[in-house]
């Protein structure tokens, strides 16, 4: 972040408007302070028995513009002079916003506060924040934009600022903290496979990834940390495997040096492929050795590439295949059944479109990505079947990946029914993200699983993850088959015409509740490279992640 100009006291100020009511800004003795002009929202529509003494009724209804903007002037007053308490008790959650709000002067140093609300919108007002980050001698100015929503509180209707610890800053989780001083972690350089630095002025995507490396490696790379304001991780946070992240250096430290796999051109392309749609993550990586040599995601505040956790759809159809196939349930050119619906354990599973294919072959059901094909022989296998083969052939949901900074390993588990049937098109309780099906992929070129890695183990001698067995050789030959099949006449042929005939893909839809679009998927091989990709609200596979994918193989190769 930029620096910016410190504010002397003496400046003038502009009064900020919420909503229609004036909302003056005052500075003196360091703070600054609210004064509204206005209804008192504590006064109106209040519901008293007539003189018996009985307690006021609950209030209920749509909260009106006069309590939204008197409790966000309340509590944006109390904090900015530095009464948190009193700021807390206008929340939802008093307890956890005074340990945030106390944190905010003494933990952070934050000083010199200056919060001005805008213009609100229904229940929420935006704010913006200006302040001092102080530390023994040392001060740089912060500044930031941020958000709350007023609700009613559940006890007495009371209008209260729901808490979040996004609200004292955006990118706090509930249970994050803001602390200055001395980081815990120096700081490090991350460099590319060709050994130049790579940060997110070049490469906007890599934010969570440099944050991972540093998290990871900043305490043995040879660095001395700086003086910094972060956020410090709580105990949601680091089970959901986020890292700690640094908002604003006071004194640079001395970094140390991380060498990646990762390929410039290819991050590059990743970056630009990403960037022209929503939702979209991608992985890139190359099946001969686990080396990932691309990450990119739309959102560049979360890494959904390596920790998102996603149904996959029908890309998982090329692990269900290679099962199948093995227990003498499928063959790739031997009829297969594809009809227009199946129903087992009570659900009825349909196909795209409801369409069906008579007297056809595996190979055409899966080229076509036809649900019916697989659903009809979840009565010939066991529950455990699919969980077992993912994580001893294709290394998928035993928690056991070290790539070198967080990642989700895939999740497959034992079902039963209805469920256990969805899990074999990727629904159900199967859970995935694109470092996975990248994977998937890879190891059909490969023959055999190699887990990726974005940190060589020569590293730091780290132990990767291994499968216990490789597929029948002819369950290999056939998969390969099938998925070059649908890269040349498929699904996945418009986004992949050209590239043969090496090459090999699967598309996949992935329907969510209560979203419009499933999540589109798409994952494929071509020669060395192996990529997959999600877009997710978007659409079908092929027309959505299709594309990314094509375009990184096509400019790998």
């Amino acid at each position: 972040m930029g620096k910016r100009r410190r504010v002397t006291e003496q400046r003038k100020t502009s009064p900020a408007v919420i909503g229609g009511v004036i909302a003056v800004v005052a500075v003196g003795a360091g703070v600054g302070g609210y004064a509204l002009f206005g209804g008192d929202a504590q006064a109106e529509d209040r519901t008293r028995s007539a003189a018996d003494g009985h307690r006021e009724a609950v209030k209920s209804g749509p909260l009106s513009a006069t309590e939204v903007q008197t409790t966000a002037v309340r509590f944006l007053t109390a904090w900015q002079q530095g009464r948190s308490a009193e700021a807390a008790a206008a929340t939802s959650d008093s307890a956890a916003a005074t340990a945030l709000l106390t944190g905010y002067a003494k933990d952070a140093r934050l000083k010199d506060v200056t919060l001005t609300a805008g213009t609100r919108s229904g229940d929420k007002v935006p704010f913006s924040v200006k302040a001092t980050v102080s530390y023994e001698g040392k001060t740089e100015p912060l500044a930031y934009d941020s958000s709350l929503t007023v609700v009613r509180r559940a006890a007495d209707g009371e209008p209260v600022v729901d808490w979040h610890a996004a609200v004292v800053h955006p990118e706090l989780k509930d249970g994050d903290t803001l602390v200055t001083g001395e980081s815990g972690t120096p700081p490090v350089r991350a460099l590319d496979r060709d050994g130049a630095e790579m940060t997110t002025a070049t490469y906007p995507s890599l934010g969570p990834v440099l944050d991972g490396l540093r998290e990871k490696y900043g305490a043995t790379a040879g660095g001395r940390a700086g003086v910094e304001l972060r956020v410090v991780r709580g105990e949601e946070s680091k089970k959901a495997k986020l890292s700690d992240r640094t908002l604003l250096e006071l004194s640079k430290g001395t970094p140390g040096t991380v060498k990646t796999t990762l390929s410039p051109s290819l991050q590059a392309a990743a970056e630009r492929e990403v960037a022209r749609k929503e939702r979209a993550s991608v992985v890139v990586m190359r099946p001969s050795t686990g080396e990932i040599l691309a990450v990119a995601n739309s959102n560049r505040n979360f890494n959904t590439a390596f920790q998102g956790s996603l149904a996959p759809g029908s890309t998982m159809k090329v692990v269900t295949a290679s099962l199948l196939i093995e227990k003498g349930l499928a063959s790739a050119d031997k009829p297969h059944p594809c009809p227009k619906t199946f129903t087992y354990g009570g659900w009825k599973f349909h196909n795209y479109k409801k369409s069906e294919i008579k007297n056809g072959t595996f190979k055409a059901s899966f080229a076509s990505s036809c649900n019916t094909a697989f659903i009809s022989q979840a009565e010939k296998l066991k529950d455990s079947d699919l969980t077992q083969y993912s994580q001893q052939v294709f290394g998928l949901g035993l928690g056991d990946w070290a790539i070198g900074v967080p990642s989700f390993d895939g999740a497959v588990p034992v079902q039963s029914a209805a469920p256990m049937a969805a899990s074999l098109i990727g629904q159900g309780g199967v859970r995935m993200n694109p470092l996975n099906m990248a994977s998937v992929a890879a190891t059909v070129k490969a023959g055999v699983f190699h887990q990726p890695y974005l940190v060589s183990p020569s590293v730091d001698n780290r132990k990767l993850a291994t499968a216990s067995r490789t597929m029948s050789a002819s369950a290999l030959s056939q998969l390969r088959d099938l998925m070059r099949y649908t890269a040349a006449s498929g699904t996945a042929a418009e986004a992949m015409a050209g590239l043969g005939p090496d090459y090999g893909a699967k598309t996949g839809s992935a329907e969510v509740d209560n979203q419009k679009k499933p999540n589109g998927w798409f994952t494929a091989y071509r020669g060395d490279l192996a990529a997959a990709g999600v877009v997710q609200a978007a659409g079908t596979g092929g027309a959505t992640a299709g594309p990314i994918v094509a375009a990184l193989l096509k400019a790998g190769g």
